[in-house]
């Protein structure tokens, strides 16, 4: 019974690390490093499964060890010298879709928001965690985490130069909204010739 147990945490780790994956990249901003950060993460889990309770949230419980271990490595590499290296020439190929152009500005955009905003807002629209998951995760009451989600969109909006989310979308699909909505208006007062 103990066996199958642990094969169904185990299973259910698994299936989160993709989720994992996606809170250490807006953590770390770096591929490489949230790829350890989750290694870590995995690690300290797996090392300390004791401690987990069974018929808790285990999603909640990883998710905070891996903040706990990304901000207790951020605290480490800030007391360490840093090496400034230049910037290596390399190739630089532009994205061939727009897509790719827009994801690269989203993630430059969110990489710029305050970490206790980008946590949240990834926790809660990229984790797809609900704002109660995310407020245990982060120990802070559930209004702050709702206020740093709320300021979390509005600085995006506002880095992605856009009024709302759909004429950021909108680039991509064929204009905004309201470009179309006018382009639409001036054809049909148009006289057609038949």
């Amino acid at each position: 019974m103990m066996e199958h147990h642990q094969q169904v945490v185990q299973d259910e780790i698994v299936a989160l690390i993709p989720s994992l994956r996606a809170f250490a990249r807006s953590l770390t901003r770096n591929p490489c490093e949230a790829d350890d950060l989750v290694q870590e993460t995995l690690m300290k889990a797996i090392a300390n499964a004791g401690q987990f309770t069974a018929g808790t949230n285990l999603r909640a419980w990883l998710f905070t060890i891996q903040r706990n271990t990304f901000y207790t490595l951020y605290h480490k590499q800030q007391r360490e010298p840093v090496l400034v290296v230049e910037d290596l020439p390399g190739v630089h190929v532009k994205p061939a879709q727009e897509w790719s152009l827009k994801l690269r500005m989203v993630e430059e955009a969110v990489g710029k928001l305050p970490a206790d905003q980008r946590e949240a807002l990834m926790l809660v629209g990229g984790g797809g965690m609900s704002y109660e998951e995310a407020a245990e995760i982060c120990g802070c009451a559930l209004g702050t985490i709702k206020s740093r989600v709320s300021r979390a969109r509005t600085a995006l909006l506002r880095l992605l130069d856009s009024e709302d989310e759909h004429d950021f979308l909108d680039d991509i699909t064929g204009g905004s909204r309201r470009s179309r909505i006018a382009a639409d208006d001036a054809d049909r007062r148009t006289p057609r010739i038949q």
